[in-house]
Order: C-alpha cells, then structure tokens, then sequence
C-alpha cells in the first residue's frame, strides 16, 4: 500500500498537480462576508477582486493570500515554490485563454471568476465575464 501511495505522490509531482487543498464552495449572497472580502456573484460564475487568492498555475482560488511572485512589473500568485518557479520561468503559466472571445490574456491583469468547484477562469474584460455568467445561468435553468 505504503509503494502505491509514494508511486502516485511521485507522478503528481512529475506531472506538476501541486495543488493545496483549495478552499470549500460557498454559496455567495449579497449579504455575505465573502462579498465584503472582495467578490461578487452572477450567476454561477463568482467575481473574484482579490486575485492573491487564486493560485495562477493550478488556476484554483484558494481562499487565502498565495505566494505573490513579480514578472516585467506584474504580479501573479502560486500556491507554492513549484508554482512560484513555473510562474517566473514559464510565460506559458501567465497566460489563459478567455472562454468567450477564445483571445489569450494576461493572467496578471485578467478579470477572473470562479465556478463553483473553484476553479479559476480568465476573461478579458468585464463583457465576457458577463456573457459567460449568463449564459453558465441559462444553461442551469
């Protein structure tokens, strides 16, 4: 048993899923503290402000300050020294695809949401995380 668990730890460090243990889902209403923390909600999709809480190369919110690291005067957060060094290193890691306009942004300065398993999208303006968020709402109904 002790073998497998080590063979599996061992693969996940190879394929780079450094991930911590991502914050719990919380349902976001307009009186919740987590809005006075800096998010929003619409629809399904919650607004994050406070992008310190996303680790950038996992793209997960993690629900507390992750490790800030500087490139060409702009910050991007890792949840650890791996994700620290990919995030300086690889410019691969500092980039996302927005799912609506399908053009890559800039982590950095994207606008980013979370879905409900916290995972993190990057959008490249306020409009496609609205059109996103509408359509993640139809698409619940």
């Amino acid at each position: 048993m002790r073998a497998s668990i080590w063979t599996a730890v061992g693969l996940m460090m190879l394929a780079g899923a450094c991930k911590q243990q991502a914050a719990p889902t919380m349902k976001v209403t307009p009186a919740s503290p987590v809005l006075e923390q800096g998010a929003g909600q619409q629809g399904h999709l919650t607004l994050v402000t406070d992008r310190s809480l996303v680790c950038m190369v996992n793209d997960q919110h993690m629900g507390q300050p992750q490790i800030p690291v500087e490139v060409s005067g702009r910050t991007y957060y890792g949840c650890c020294e791996l994700c620290k060094d990919r995030l300086a290193n690889d410019a691969t890691f500092r980039t996302a695809t927005d799912p609506v306009s399908q053009r890559p942004v800039d982590k950095a300065t994207a606008v980013i949401g979370i879905t409900q398993d916290n995972t993190a999208l990057y959008f490249e303006n306020d409009q496609t995380f609205a059109a996103y968020a509408r359509q993640a709402a139809g698409a619940s109904r």
